[in-house]
């Protein structure tokens, strides 16, 4: 017989919230009133449920994993497993679980992230950036439940977020670029409406300004992260000369993808063009020519993360963006630069 703390509080003559508190150890009990609650558990093998344990505490110790978007990274990208890899040990270490919340069925039965969240009991959620962001997780946002985005921008009463400094990292691409003779630069973003390809986009054309350098529109391409959109958006510039010197990729994987679109065109990389990638991910190191890249600092962006949504759910609010500073590292797809 399934039964619920109901059952268990009818059959000893208590509330439900009696049950769940001499359950959860609370005080303020009478050892006669907690004798007879638990003798009937231990004689009916009642197990009490995740909820009832919640109850009398208001916590759950559950956050919650989203990642947003009809297109989403999920756990399979590079950068945000390691990324999400370190806020899982450092929220563990602070006391909590992790239940992903899948958007499968979003399209097809308006599902609401909320909902979810308060069935079951969630203390926060971690929201990783996508594209075409379901407007659930702005109903969640704007609601009572504290929230923590990376690289997506939260801006609700109880919500903040952390990201690399987007705009400085592709500063430091160009400026890198320019200080070794190459003016002729071109830049292959994510999807055009992205707000890591806006930053990203942004800091590539404020630069280019600054530094007096022309822009050709045929070599500013876009693609969506991975490392076949890389290949198509650098086919495309490769379509008409002049070509480029140089090739800024906002991501790792289209980086790598627009390196076999050169090779297979019979250009040599950095020889003809030089390209340099973002992310860092294991790969770059393994691949031919290995990839020049932007190293975001992983580890602190999931550490932040995570104690920024444990302050917001022990009662900070309005905490304050943050934007992480970034690393050019050095490898041979850019040669002596």
């Amino acid at each position: 017989m399934n039964l619920t703390i109901k059952d268990i509080a009818k059959m000893a003559g208590v509330s439900p919230g009696t049950v769940s508190k001499i359950i959860n150890n609370y005080s303020g009990i009478s050892e006669k009133t907690k004798k007879k609650v638990m003798d009937i558990i231990t004689e009916t093998g009642y197990q009490p449920t995740f909820s009832a344990k919640a109850l009398a505490t208001k916590k759950s110790n559950l956050i919650g994993l989203i990642y947003a978007g009809k297109v989403n990274v999920d756990f399979t990208h590079p950068y945000f497993n390691e990324v999400v890899t370190s806020f899982k040990k450092a929220i563990g270490l602070l006391g909590y679980d992790i239940i992903m919340f899948s958007n499968e069925q979003f399209y097809k039965d308006n599902g609401s992230y909320l909902a979810r969240c308060r069935h079951f009991h969630v203390d926060g959620c971690l929201i990783i950036s996508g594209e075409e962001v379901e407007d659930a997780i702005y109903e969640l946002v704007r609601e009572e439940i504290p929230c923590m985005g990376i690289d997506i921008q939260l801006n609700g009463p109880k919500s903040s977020f952390v990201m690399s400094d987007n705009v400085n990292l592709s500063r430091k691409v160009i400026q890198h670029f320019y200080l070794h003779g190459i003016r002729d630069i071109g830049f292959i973003g994510g999807n055009s409406d992205s707000a890591i390809t806006s930053f990203r986009e942004k800091g590539f054309r404020d630069t280019m300004y600054q530094l007096g350098l022309k822009i050709n529109s045929n070599w500013v391409q876009y693609g969506d992260f991975h490392e076949e959109s890389g290949y198509q958006a650098m086919k495309r510039i490769l379509e008409i000369k002049p070509y480029p010197r140089a090739i800024f990729a906002v991501s790792d994987m289209m980086a790598l993808g627009a390196i076999e679109a050169i090779k297979e065109k019979g250009l040599k990389v950095p020889q003809d063009i030089s390209v340099i990638g973002c992310d860092d991910i294991d790969a770059c190191r393994h691949s031919s020519p290995k990839l020049t890249t932007v190293r975001q600092d992983k580890d602190r962006l999931g550490k932040l993360a995570a104690y920024m949504l444990d302050d917001l759910i022990n009662g900070k609010s309005q905490l304050k963006p943050i934007f992480i500073d970034s690393e050019l590292i050095i490898r041979e797809s850019c040669g002596n630069l």
